[in-house]
């Protein structure tokens, strides 16, 4: 039986954040239609903005990750940059967020309701 610490630590490690960054064109008006409905998506999708085009979601497994990101590549914008990659809950923990010179609390893990 693992004890609590052990437990603790595996989760750090399982547990993922999944990251979405994009550039995406909006120049026209359909550009800009097209950013919106991006944006739109992600939210829907429970990502929630980091920074100006930096998203962020909680994955509760790699399973679960890789869900979400077969769902943002099934809407992915048709011109723009567009970057997912994940770090585990110990690799999130160890960022350090500042705004300006002042160091920043680092957002909390959400509580999520996961139905299977």
């Amino acid at each position: 039986m693992l004890s609590d610490n052990a437990f603790e630590r595996l989760n750090q490690y399982q547990i993922l954040w999944l990251f979405v960054f994009f550039d995406l064109p909006t120049e026209t008006k359909k550009d800009r239609k097209e950013y919106a409905q991006f944006r739109k998506s992600l939210q829907k999708d429970g990502f929630a903005m980091l920074q100006y085009s930096i998203y962020v979601r909680h994955c509760s497994s790699r399973e679960n990750a890789e869900v979400h990101m077969k769902r943002v590549k099934s809407f992915l914008a048709p011109r723009g940059e567009i970057i997912l990659f994940s770090l585990t809950d110990k690799q999130f923990g160890m960022m350090e967020f500042f705004r300006g010179q002042s160091l920043k609390v680092r957002p909390d893990t959400p509580q999520q309701l996961e139905l299977f």
